[in-house]
């Protein structure tokens, strides 16, 4: 469940959008279905993000791309158009490129540590994003694990950047980051499954300039197609992306054990960490997995009472790698 407000809905569709011909491709089943051009992929999603698609085909289009799984070309022409709608954020001079950590699943079983990532990263001088949801029912979110920790959402896009001068990590909603895509997320309340906005919102780049990408994947076929994408289709001047297995679909490393992250650099593909099924030493983690206990645990490791848990820590030290290289020469493959 996605509980976006209503209101964020585009009030009427002034100019309709002719969606039939792209049904007509990509609603002939899985095995029957054709994929859209990066074109029509751009042209389609943009008119979905401006309230141009009657209810009717909308709901077509997000069932047909669901069963049928989209591209490499439409996940960039979706990407192209999605990130044309709204107004990316500017992250300050310094000796590290921005991170941008993507936050939509949040905890159901374990510890959500997204946020001690965050503030590892920040505690180092990095610029750090967080976006993502402020509350999932059944869920504990990365933004309720920050307001136990006393630090609220950005209002605005200003508001975000002001966060970063002050030497802490930024979480913006993504209704306030990027409205038009919260009204295609929050679509899912309606038809009971997601749609290729939940992708989307996961992989895209929230800056201006060049910024290292944290982007997981639950599903073993999305590694592919998302590592396809990143390395043929993707702009390569904004920046460099670190791809691994989602911890419960956040991006943040998983404390028991170490999956693969992948550098994403140009055309080439870089193994950073190698899997491994348990660490040496299993940390002490939160007692539970609510907001608070999280954010109290959070902070016992940051006052150093805690130890770091391995895989975190790794995870941290190859941002800070890649981060300060990307700030260097932000062309650098």
């Amino acid at each position: 469940m996605i509980p976006i407000a209503p209101s964020l809905a585009p009030a009427h569709a002034p100019d309709p959008f002719p969606a039939a011909r792209f049904i007509r491709e990509i609603g002939r089943g899985k095995h029957g279905a054709r994929s859209l051009t990066r074109t029509d992929a751009h042209a389609l999603y943009a008119a979905m993000l401006a309230g141009r698609v009657s209810e009717l085909e909308m709901g077509g289009i997000m069932l047909a791309m669901r069963i049928k799984g989209e591209s490499v070309a439409e996940i960039a022409g979706f990407l192209d158009a999605a990130e044309a709608s709204f107004v990316p954020l500017t992250a300050p001079a310094g000796s590290y490129a921005p991170v941008a950590v993507p936050s939509y699943n949040g905890a159901r079983k374990e510890a959500n540590l997204t946020a001690l990532l965050a503030l590892l990263l920040a505690r180092e001088g990095v610029p750090v994003l967080v976006h993502g949801l402020a509350f999932d029912p059944g869920r504990t979110t990365t933004a309720e694990v920050f307001q136990a920790l006393g630090l609220a959402p950005a209002r605005s896009r200003q508001e975000a950047e002001a966060v970063f001068v002050r030497g802490l990590p930024s979480f913006i909603t993504v209704d306030v980051l990027a409205p038009q895509m919260a009204h295609l997320l929050s679509l899912r309340r309606i038809l009971g499954v997601r749609n290729s906005t939940h992708t989307l919102v996961k992989i895209m780049q929230p800056f201006a300039g060049p910024a290292l990408r944290l982007v997981s994947y639950t599903h073993p076929e999305y590694r592919d197609l998302l590592a396809d994408y990143f390395t043929t289709a993707a702009s390569h001047e904004r920046g460099h992306v670190f791809l691994m297995r989602g911890t419960e679909g956040e991006t943040v490393a998983n404390a028991t054990k170490a999956q693969q992250i992948e550098w994403l650099h140009g055309a080439e593909r870089t193994v950073l960490v190698q899997k491994q099924d348990l660490v040496r030493e299993l940390p002490a983690l939160p007692g539970a997995r609510d907001a608070q206990t999280t954010a109290n645990w959070i902070a016992a490791v940051l006052r150093g009472e805690l130890a770091v848990p391995a895989p975190i820590a790794e995870q941290v030290a190859q941002c800070l790698l890649v981060s300060k290289a990307l700030q260097a020469d932000p062309c650098g493959q």
